[in-house]
């Protein structure tokens, strides 16, 4: 009898886990790990049988029944290619298509010049590379790039919060961005500010640092290669080829 009962247990066990949703899966699985972890995406894995999730701002490979969990990059070695970049990009770019244009700042090229390339930039007053990329603004604008700027005020530069929500709420946010990023103390102007949603917005994609330069794909380009105009325009012009030989 009682092994009648241990098997019902066992066939209600796997009937269940037969019906788990891959969200059930993987909130049962991180669950039993990391209990406060916040789970904001979970969607089909290029790798066979598992599921791919976007937890606490990280990317986690959960099995389809739920007792493995892998954290990390996953590499398709015979194509030699970053399976979890492709997967942060999508990502990025899904989360940015829903940042409207009242949430940046941008700087694009004025006519007679074309925009032939935008970029979305996280970015901090205080962050001294941020200051570097922006004091070569024109120049990337010269080159067809677009930039968009999205405030992500780093903790580790404490005041960064309400330098950048000063600079959102004067009256002209293009010239005291850039007097800002010269080193000029913004004042302290307050208003509704998008500064919070940004800042959290970064960290559950994972973004731990300024300046972040990411592709209209979500691709983030490498700050040696964004820091020079020329390398990111040609850069800019690689993605768009390559995105273009795919379709």
């Amino acid at each position: 009898m009682r092994f009648l009962l241990f098997v019902s247990g066992l066939v209600l066990m796997a009937a269940h886990a037969a019906a788990a949703t891959p969200e059930e899966t993987v909130r049962q699985a991180m669950a039993t790990l990391a209990p406060n972890v916040k789970i904001d995406v979970v969607q089909q894995s290029p790798i066979p049988g598992f599921y791919e999730a976007i937890a606490g701002g990280e990317f986690v490979y959960v099995s389809e029944d739920g007792r493995y969990v892998i954290d990390g990059s996953a590499y398709d070695v015979v194509n030699k290619r970053d399976l979890t970049a492709s997967s942060r990009a999508k990502a990025r770019r899904i989360a940015l298509d829903k940042v409207g244009p009242d949430k940046r700042i941008v700087f694009a090229p004025q006519a007679p010049l074309a925009t032939k390339h935008t970029v979305t930039v996280f970015t901090d007053v205080d962050c001294p590379f941020c200051r570097r990329f922006h004091q070569q603004i024109a120049a990337y604008n010269a080159k067809g790039i677009a930039v968009d700027y999205l405030f992500y005020p780093l903790s580790i530069h404490p005041g960064a919060d309400k330098k950048a929500e000063a600079v959102w709420c004067s009256k002209d946010r293009a010239n005291a961005f850039t007097a800002a990023m010269a080193g000029q103390d913004p004042g302290h102007a307050t208003c509704a500010n998008p500064v919070p949603e940004l800042t959290h917005l970064a960290q559950s994609l994972g973004i731990g640092g300024t300046p972040t330069i990411l592709a209209a794909d979500g691709t983030q380009i490498a700050s040696q290669i964004a820091m020079s105009p020329d390398q990111l325009a040609a850069e800019l012009d690689r993605l768009a080829q390559a995105d273009a030989a795919k379709n």
